[in-house]
């Protein structure tokens, strides 16, 4: 009996294990024919005619062209994608989905594009309709479904119109637009490198390192080429070009720019540049050439760089290195007159110019600006007025033209300056006559370009020491952020004694603070004693003088004894008297906040005896209270930026040298900044608040605040601007 129930029990397990098979070889079965047929899995849903029939390709990876910051880590110059439209056509083409990857519906697919590409629909259907009955594989939409944003792209994308896909290309982007234009340059996408290229400038010059190397993926693809999924992989991998940091500042640049800009507005300027460079070290902080361009436009006029490819005749900025000349050479005629008026060029037996009581027209004469007769007077007098007789009486009595001409040679003239990646040019000297020896002393006959004066104006503000300029801080490989190359001061030489250096000092100090001086009226500044060489030349036409066009031109540095930051600018105009030097002085101050100098007040001399200098203390990490007492000894008005009780930044930094009477900004630990009343704050004061809150501004005018859009109290946002109206 029991037997019998075994038996039952192993035929009742075999007919179930045998139904099973059978179920299984039918699901299987069924799976299979109907993948077979239909080209789904009848599981995932997903088509394997796709896998079945892939093939891998390879694809290119575009590298990207390394960024152009400042000195501060803005960005100038950046690759930004842009996108065209594809429209496929071909009716066999589908997705991994196997859904329509073309055109199903061209009416519609117009009627969505137009509003976002600002093309009439029935010119998107006819450019569709076209290529369908030509039976084209694909077609794009003209010039207006070419270098889309990616926001255009986005609002595309978001209408999910088959068959409408994109192809990404890159373009160089400017954020700031007109920024130092001609040292900057452009890179712009070049269609059969099939990469951003650069042309001009920066970009041009230093295209190797921006450069990076394109990368390998490979994947496997559809007949129709599209990759399936988890098929990807490196091949070689892309390499980013390195990023450039430059020594320029934005807020400096931006400064520079509006000078210029309101140079040739309202000074009728033909052209104009301007540069502003650390003393100590030759960074370049500002650089400027006008007429200039938008970098994203290209809409360029002039595609000369001024200051470094123009040779001009600088004028008297020059009298400040025939001067150094003769102090170091050892024969300046210190407390010494000479008779200014007019000086009748003589000619000596051995072909030597000497002053005659005469005048002899083959020879000629030399005159003051305007013809003026300033009588007898000092060295140190003709220095302050820019008198030409004194300089011709240096010249023929005391150091010599042969001297003259080694000194001009130990400055760097007539040769480039070596400054790297930027085109330069050498200036001419002439100087074979007697005349001509006499005229290149205070600037007129020889040129030479802005970054000569530059570099030989150093050594004077920099005890003797003349630094090499340049604009490349640092070169940076942005896929690890190691540093390739660093750029460090270079001293080119020490054309002059230390001496010669503090006695210049003093010379170009007169030029601009005492009455009198040729830059008292228009540089002269009441919140930091600056120092200079001012110049007026005429322009050549190749043969004769100009009696219409000037070049006017200012070399100023601050503070006075210890100077730090340098500035030249200079245009071309027919204006050399009435202009203003305001737009000079915002530039100047922008370049004192760049380098934390305070200065001296030191114009009025009963003032600067009524104020107390004193070196400001560290106050940032240090509660507001702290700070308030630190300051009460020295009558400084406190202007306490948000509602933080711990000081994070200030000006003047600590160590600074500073005066009563000035305002001492603090920023603290907060998390928004409220409007101040502005009212009778100095254009350096507003710099000061808005270069430590960094909320957009404009100025109109100059002086004193009088007026500002925005209410005292009001939270600042960086999406509103302050406007604020000076007189």
């Amino acid at each position: 009996m029991k037997k019998k129930i075994r038996i039952r029990k192993s035929n009742r397990t075999i007919i179930m294990i045998g139904a099973i098979n059978i179920l299984c070889a039918t699901i299987i079965v069924s799976n299979l024919l109907y993948t077979m047929g239909t080209g789904i899995h009848l599981r995932s849903g997903k088509s394997v005619r796709n896998y079945a029939y892939a093939e891998e390709t390879k694809r290119l990876i575009k590298a990207e062209r390394g960024k152009i910051f400042d000195r501060n880590g803005e960005v100038i110059a950046q690759d930004i994608d842009t996108y065209s439209i594809v429209a496929y056509l071909d009716k066999g083409r589908t997705s991994v989905n196997d859904e329509p990857a073309y055109v199903v519906d061209a009416k519609e697919t117009a009627d969505k594009l137009a509003p976002i590409l600002g093309i009439n629909a029935q010119d998107i259907l006819s450019i569709l309709e076209n290529a369908q009955s030509s039976n084209k594989y694909q077609t794009y939409l003209g010039d207006k479904g070419k270098n889309l944003t990616s926001t255009q792209k986005e609002s595309i994308e978001a209408l999910n119109l088959p068959g409408i896909e994109f192809e990404t290309s890159t373009d160089r982007y400017y954020p700031v637009g007109k920024f130092a234009s001609h040292l900057i340059g452009y890179a712009k996408y070049d269609e059969k490198q099939k990469k951003v290229i650069g042309e001009m400038g920066a970009e041009h010059f230093l295209n190797d390192y921006l450069t990076g190397k394109d990368g390998i993926e490979a994947y496997k693809a559809t007949a129709s080429d599209t990759a399936l999924p988890g098929t990807r992989h490196t091949v070689e991998a892309v390499k980013d070009g390195y990023d450039v940091y430059l020594t320029l500042d934005k807020n400096v640049q931006v400064a520079v720019e509006n000078l210029l800009q309101k140079t040739m507005d309202d000074f009728h300027a033909k052209r104009a540049w301007a540069i502003v460079m650390e003393v100590e070290t030759g960074k370049i902080l500002g650089w400027g050439s006008y007429p200039t361009f938008d970098l994203n436009q290209r809409d360029i006029k002039d595609w000369v760089n001024v200051p470094s490819m123009l040779q001009y005749e600088p004028g008297s900025v020059m009298k400040g290195i025939t001067y150094a000349a003769a102090i170091d050479q050892g024969v300046y005629p210190e407390n010494q007159t000479f008779k200014s008026g007019v000086y009748n060029i003589g000619i000596d037996e051995n072909g030597r110019a000497y002053r005659s009581d005469t005048f002899t027209p083959e020879y000629g004469k030399i005159q003051d600006a305007e013809g003026k007769d300033h009588g007898l007077i000092s060295y140190d007098d003709g220095f302050k007025i820019s008198s030409n007789i004194g300089i011709c009486e240096l010249i023929t009595r005391y150091l010599t033209p042969e001297k003259l001409e080694e000194y001009l040679d130990r400055f760097g003239f007539f040769k480039p300056v070596g400054m790297k990646f930027v085109q330069e040019a050498s200036g001419k000297k002439t100087y074979q006559y007697p005349i001509e020896k006499l005229t290149t002393g205070f600037g007129q006959g020889s040129s030479v370009t802005a970054i000569q004066m530059m570099q030989a104006y150093s050594a004077l503000l920099n005890d003797g020491k003349m630094m090499q300029p340049y604009y490349v801080e640092k070169i940076v490989d942005s896929n690890n952020k190691e540093v390739i190359e660093q750029f460090e001061p270079q001293v080119k030489g020490e054309p002059i004694k230390k001496e010669t250096a503090d006695r210049m000092l003093d010379l170009m100090n007169i030029v601009i603070n005492e009455r009198g001086g040729t830059g008292y009226n228009r540089y002269r500044m009441d919140d930091v004693r600056i120092i200079g060489k001012t110049g007026t030349s005429q322009v050549s036409d190749g043969s004769s003088y100009s009696s219409s066009k000037y070049i006017n031109s200012v070399m100023a540095a601050a503070p006075y004894k210890d100077p730090k930051i340098m500035m030249y600018w200079a245009f071309e105009s027919s204006d050399y008297q009435s202009f203003t030097g305001d737009p000079f002085k915002e530039a100047f101050r922008q370049g004192l906040i760049a380098t934390g100098v305070a200065g001296e007040k030191a114009n009025n001399e009963a003032a600067v005896n009524s104020k107390k200098e004193f070196n400001m203390p560290e106050l940032k990490n240090h509660s507001i209270s702290f700070a308030k007492d630190k300051l009460s000894p020295f009558g400084v008005n406190i202007q306490v930026i948000g509602e933080g009780n711990v000081v994070v930044d200030q000006y003047p930094s600590g160590g600074m040298e500073s005066i009563s009477g000035q305002n001492v900004f603090l920023l603290t630990n907060s998390d928004q900044y409220k409007m101040p009343d502005m009212k009778g704050w100095s254009r350096k004061d507003v710099l000061t608040f808005i270069n430590l809150v960094k909320v957009p501004i404009s100025m109109e005018g100059f002086g004193l605040v009088y007026e500002q859009n925005i209410e005292p109290g009001t939270i600042l946002t960086k999406d509103k601007e302050v406007v604020l109206k000076l007189k």
